[in-house]
């Protein structure tokens, strides 16, 4: 009697849950449809991530920074030219006493003496001695004071300068051969992280494509293994198999679930990297449509993506001398070069040539009138030589001098390593191709082989063991003809732009990536660009100059 309540209460329980899995069952391919797959080629996603890479815009950004340096180098072949306007308001002032000194008994005193005043009843004697006096006053002169700006209490300065360098020891032809090495050097950077790019979009790619042929492999051989145990459990409904057959067939297709599971994981993990470098959103669906069984269109699209301007370039270019790691090298020691012209400058005397031009207004309103002005005007020159530095100049180009000498070194360890890289891709390409070959007559002929033992077991001449061993090599005979197919179409695409990729320190070693890594000082001395030395008689005001001339 109790069993009909339980049963209830168990349908009662039950209905929410129905109820719950109807409606996931309901919307989850509403809103698996809702966010559509994109479809993504190879050279849909190069593009997409030359556009969004941060590394290209850093490179870009450095071309910018060495291009402002290289005209700031090259300005100081250019004349200066400043200006400058100011106004000064004078609240209290010294020359202010000379009007209070000229008041009192001297100033009646002098008005005595120099206009005196005779007196109508005066003698001619009387007469003629005021008189006589009265000459004796010089006449009457006066300077205005405020015309030249003691005491006035406006006053304005509109000033031009303008100074050229005659000769500086080097310095400016220095720092321009150092700017524009560095600036040249910045533009095969960003070609070379471009390239670099894509390089790595082209791996990213082909690694999710192999991720999902992976996935379809797995997914056949458990189709495979679920097909055998259905076989064997009718063989064995029939009496045509024993148990132990029975079981191990279960046990093949319980180990192939774990396979399948962890390849789908792989293939989750692959695209997440293809979305990371593309910055895409971690969860949008793509379909990824260049095949990866046709090396030579990677090789062409690659070649054709790879560099904003490809026409004109010569493809797989392998000679060391193009290669972008020894022509960043060689820009290196050109910089190089030109920074130790800069440290010897200061060995040599420098000469520059100044003109400044006053227009000076001294108003007794607050604002000037334009044509009431005083003027000042200079020409000359100025030689500025160190004597003694304390050493300062000595070590200067010392440290200049290392840094070539390590510029150098460097260079020939580019060469080097750039040749090493040259012949190790060729040699992976090779493989490559070969691997390429012979794993596509392989996976043939294990289609074939799996096919015969299928067929052979289903009339009974063959065993389950067989079976499976043929199924484990048809499994992995595709496995590498895919995997082979990815390798090959990296390899191409390395080789395709091997002229513009940095060397490749992975497959050389560790000595290479100690090799690669420039030194912190070295790298502080390259960065740091020699600035423009402002003329000491750059400035507008009169007394700056040295053996001025008054035109």
């Amino acid at each position: 009697m109790n069993a009909d309540p339980i049963a209830s209460a168990g349908r009662r329980a039950r209905t929410p849950a129905l109820v719950l899995l109807l409606a996931i069952t309901t919307l989850g391919p509403t809103r698996a449809h809702a966010q559509q797959t994109r479809a993504l080629s190879l050279e849909e996603a190069i593009t997409l991530a030359a556009r969004e890479s941060e590394t290209i815009q850093i490179a870009r950004a450095g071309v910018t920074r060495a291009t402002g340096q290289f005209r700031q180098a090259r300005s100081q072949y250019l004349p200066q030219v400043n200006s400058n306007l100011t106004y000064a308001r004078t609240l209290r002032s010294q020359f202010s006493a000379l009007a209070s000194s000229s008041s009192g008994s001297a100033d009646t005193t002098k008005k005595s003496v120099c206009a005196p005043q005779i007196p109508a009843n005066a003698t001619p004697a009387e007469r003629a001695a005021i008189l006589a006096q009265a000459s004796t006053c010089p006449a009457a002169q006066s300077i205005d004071f405020s015309k030249v700006g003691f005491g006035a209490r406006n006053a304005y300065t509109l000033g031009f300068g303008v100074s050229q360098n005659v000769f500086t020891g080097g310095r400016v032809s220095g720092q321009t051969q150092s700017a524009a090495a560095q600036e040249r050097g910045a533009e095969i950077e960003v070609v070379a992280q471009r390239a670099q790019l894509a390089l790595d979009v082209t791996q990213a790619y082909f690694d999710a494509v192999l991720a999902d042929r992976l996935v379809a492999i797995a997914d056949t051989s458990l189709s495979q293994t679920e097909e055998l145990l259905r076989q064997t459990r009718v063989a064995r409904q029939v009496g045509n198999v024993s148990e132990f057959d029975l079981l191990r067939a279960t046990v093949t297709r319980d180990n192939q679930k774990p396979v399948v599971i962890s390849r789908r994981g792989d293939r989750d993990v692959a695209y997440l990297r293809l979305r990371q470098l593309l910055n895409l959103p971690l969860d949008e669906p793509l379909q990824l449509t260049t095949p990866i069984d046709e090396p030579g269109r990677v090789t062409s699209i690659v070649a054709a993506n790879a560099s904003e301007t490809p026409l004109g370039r010569p493809a797989s270019d392998t000679s060391t001398a193009n290669r972008a790691p020894v022509r960043e090298s060689e820009e290196a020691l050109r910089a190089s070069e030109g920074l130790l012209k800069v440290a010897r400058a200061d060995f040599f005397p420098s000469l520059s040539l100044t003109s400044n031009y006053q227009r000076l207004f001294f108003p007794q309103n607050v604002f000037p009138t334009l044509n009431q002005y005083s003027e000042n005007w200079t020409v000359g020159g100025t030689i500025a030589w160190s004597l003694f530095s304390g050493g300062r100049t000595g070590g200067q180009v010392e440290v200049a001098q290392a840094n070539l000498d390590e510029a150098r070194a460097r260079l020939r360890q580019a060469r080097e390593l750039a040749a090493l890289d040259t012949r190790v891709s060729i040699n992976q390409l090779a493989s490559a191709e070969a691997a390429f070959v012979a794993s596509r007559g392989t996976a043939e002929q294990a289609k074939k082989a799996y096919d015969i033992d299928a067929l052979r077991y289903r009339e009974g001449l063959s065993t389950q063991t067989d079976l499976t061993q043929s199924r484990l090599l048809l499994e992995q005979a595709v496995a590498n003809q895919a995997q082979t197919s990815r390798d090959l179409a990296v390899a191409r695409a390395r080789i395709a732009l091997i002229r513009d990729l940095p060397i490749n320190t992975s497959a050389l070693g560790a000595a290479a990536q100690r090799a690669t890594q420039p030194s912190q000082q070295s790298q502080q001395q390259q960065a740091q660009t020699q600035r423009p030395q402002s003329s000491s008689a750059g400035g507008t005001g009169a007394g700056q100059t040295t053996g001025s001339q008054t035109p």
